[in-house]
């Protein structure tokens, strides 16, 4: 788990000097800190098969590893506020901050 979340700390942290909105620094963080573990499933049945070992071994690795996703997903919500929030500007000239 000390790749995913190096990897998903980096990415969190550097959106916020570059002035990343939180919807844009969320989901990169998440995509970025992700295994990709559908991929390896789907590869992992269609060489090996169904019954084989190396099938199982990609389920319990997604057994694993979607708790801390959501781990992470929970941690982004908490800090939302410490991102950039984007001024709305409307048509008649007004503008306010956007609300999440």
């Amino acid at each position: 788990f000390l790749n995913i979340l190096f990897v998903f700390a980096l990415t969190y942290l550097i959106s916020k000097p570059i002035r990343l909105s939180y919807e844009d620094a969320a989901p990169t963080a998440i995509i970025a800190g992700s295994n990709h573990f559908e991929v390896a499933v789907a590869v992992a049945t269609t060489v090996f098969g169904l019954s084989s070992g190396a099938a199982l071994a990609t389920v319990v690795g997604v057994l694993t590893e979607v708790p801390f996703m959501l781990f992470l997903v929970w941690l982004c919500r908490k800090t939302r506020g410490f991102f950039y929030q984007p001024q709305l500007q409307y048509a008649d000239g007004d503008s306010e901050e956007a609300s999440n």
